[in-house]
This record gives C-alpha cells, structure tokens and sequence, in this order.
C-alpha cells in the first residue's frame, strides 16, 4: 500500500505530510510517498503464516482500568501466531492512529519485549488503525471501528 514515509525514521503518516515528524522531528522535507509501505490484511482471503504472524489484531478496552471513566484502552497484538521477539527478528515498534491521526506509538526491544502494546485514549468514535514494523518483513496495517 502506498504511504508518506519519513526518510529518517521510517514513520508512516495516514494523513499527509506532516509539518514536523513526529517520531524524529524531522522537517516535512524527509518525507516521501512510498509504493509499498505497508501490508493490508486482505479479509476475502485465506492468511498465510507471514500474515497470521503480523497484521496486529486490535481489541478495545471500553473503560481503560488504568485510566477510569472517559478513557479507553486499545491493544494491539502482534500477529494471530505469536511474532517472535529475537535480536534478528522482532518487532521495533506499533504505532496508533485515531481517524488516520497519528495518537501514539511503543517501541520494543527484543528479547526483553512481547510483541504487543496497548495505548490509553480518551473515550472516542471513528476509526482506530494499528502499523506494526517488524525488522525483517516491514510494516503491517489493521484498522477496526469505534461505534
């Protein structure tokens, strides 16, 4: 799928170019359309292993325990099979968005880190959307709805 990738950092933006980068805070200079910048899970198809072990399957917490009352919880898990977390192969990070708007990223470090992540947000309709970048096998793209 084609995206507005910064050149720096690898961030992906879902809503154009970005004055500044988030991530690096690089200028919007760095950044440029990439053809295959992230993989979409194809729903009318049956998933091969590749896929099973990267689209993040995202799952909502109504009211965010940590959080409480006006808030919500977004997880996001690396892969229906388990991603491995290995120096040479691991996931670097898994980035929110909210209305293709950029809400907040986790990096990880492997071996220490499990392929998940979960962000706190306040209580919100629209569409939640997921990137997870794996080392080797590049970034992987899910989205569901908030009603």
């Amino acid at each position: 799928m084609k995206g507005i990738v910064c050149g720096v950092c690898g961030f992906i933006s879902l809503d154009g170019i970005p004055e500044i980068c988030p991530i690096c805070m690089s200028p919007k200079e760095k950044f440029s359309e990439v053809e295959n910048a992230y993989h979409m899970p194809d729903f009318k198809a049956e998933t091969g292993e590749s896929e099973k072990k990267h689209i993040p399957k995202i799952t909502l917490i109504e009211q965010c325990g940590l959080m409480g009352e006006g808030f919500m919880g977004v997880h996001a898990k690396v892969g229906e099979i388990a991603h491995p977390m290995l120096p040479e192969h691991h996931i670097t990070g898994i980035y929110f968005y909210l209305d293709n708007k950029y809400a907040g990223s986790v990096f990880l470090s492997a071996p220490s880190a499990a392929p998940g992540a979960m962000l706190n947000l306040k209580s919100a309709k629209g569409k939640i959307s997921v990137i997870e970048h794996c080392n080797i096998h590049g970034s992987w793209y899910n989205e569901i709805e908030i009603k």
